[in-house]
């Protein structure tokens, strides 16, 4: 336990990432000073958020500088502590990084969370009870405030947080209909997760059959829409939505690598005195704890479903994270280090 492997962004991206932007290395450990805590990273996760940050662009977030290791979500095991609210043995989550170990100055507040393990399997605290969930929890509860009986659209809906938006949704007594590619993650979004219904948005190249999908959907239009694409499919969501519709603005996949993504009829957001609200689940903290409760209750009782992607080893993570970006995985994209 004298070394440690990291993934370093070794170059930015001109237009789509690809697995020479990242760089495996091997460090020395160094020795834990007082305050500090070593962290052997059992999950790592992917997410969306990281295409944006390996762009040196104005963003919500500061770049991921070159030549260090890649930010991450990850949940671990303490291994070595020098802190006395820390001991080895400790199931831990926190942001670790692309890396199998991690030296946390866990005097920092928030640097480092302790978690129980007993009912809920600690992958499920970098998805379900994590920060996907919590994103999902916000845009639905905060942005959409859906009401019994309403109508809730999610785009992305078999990925972490879109699956968890429909159940959020159909605990609130909501119709929930999700946009997945490809009829086995559709079908499983509705036989699994429980979605009213699923549309498979490759089957509807254009905007004409994408909207009649829609509206058979959605009989009764649409009232709240929770976005992670962006492109066509905002814009048919916004021809069958409701009048005074809610749009929770998480995500625009669709331009994640510099494409631009026009807005074909924006007028639909004055004719239907529309909200739209963009926003970024880290800059609510204060949520968290009401959230966490509700997801981990539902988690632990079996009364949440999810489905994870798991990839096998540090050094397979940016082909894993490539594959994300492309819709290849199903549920919560994550790295098993151990």
């Amino acid at each position: 336990m004298t070394t440690n492997h990291q993934i370093l962004l070794a170059s930015r991206p001109e237009g789509e990432p690809t697995a020479a932007n990242f760089k495996l290395v091997e460090v020395p450990l160094p020795s834990l000073q007082d305050g500090q805590v070593l962290v052997r990273n059992h999950f790592l996760s992917l997410d969306p958020y990281m295409r944006g940050r390996m762009n040196d662009s104005k963003s919500y977030a500061a770049p991921q500088p070159l030549n260090e290791v890649m930010i991450g979500g990850t949940a671990g095991e303490v291994v070595e502590s020098r802190n006395a609210a820390f001991k080895a043995g400790d199931k831990v989550v926190g942001m670790g990084g692309w890396q199998e170990y991690v030296v946390v100055n866990a005097e920092e507040r928030g640097a480092l969370r302790k978690v129980d393990t007993t009912h809920i399997p600690l992958s499920a605290y970098l998805g379900a009870v994590g920060m996907p969930g919590v994103t999902a929890w916000y845009g639905l509860v905060k942005i959409i405030d859906p009401k019994p009986g309403e109508t809730v659209v999610v785009s992305a809906a078999s990925g972490a947080v879109g699956g968890a938006v429909g159940q959020l949704a159909k605990a609130r007594g909501c119709r929930a209909v999700g946009l997945a590619g490809g009829p086995e993650k559709c079908a499983a979004v509705v036989n699994e997760l429980g979605f009213d219904a699923c549309i498979d948005y490759k089957a509807h190249p254009d905007l004409k059959s994408l909207s009649k999908a829609l509206k058979e959907a959605c009989p009764n239009g649409i009232d709240g829409y929770f976005e992670n694409v962006g492109g066509m499919i905002l814009d048919a969501v916004m021809l069958r939505s409701n009048a005074f519709a809610r749009v929770a603005l998480c995500g625009m996949i669709a331009g994640y690598n510099g494409e631009p993504i026009p807005m074909t009829m924006p007028q639909l957001l004055l004719t239907n005195r529309m909200k739209l609200e963009g926003f970024i689940v880290s800059e609510h903290m204060e949520v968290w704890p009401e959230a966490l409760k509700e997801l981990g209750t539902l988690v632990a009782t079996g009364k949440f479903k999810y489905r994870e992607t798991v990839a096998q080893g540090l050094a397979s993570a940016p082909e894993a994270f490539l594959g994300l970006l492309k819709g290849r995985n199903f549920g919560k994209q994550l790295v098993n280090l151990i």
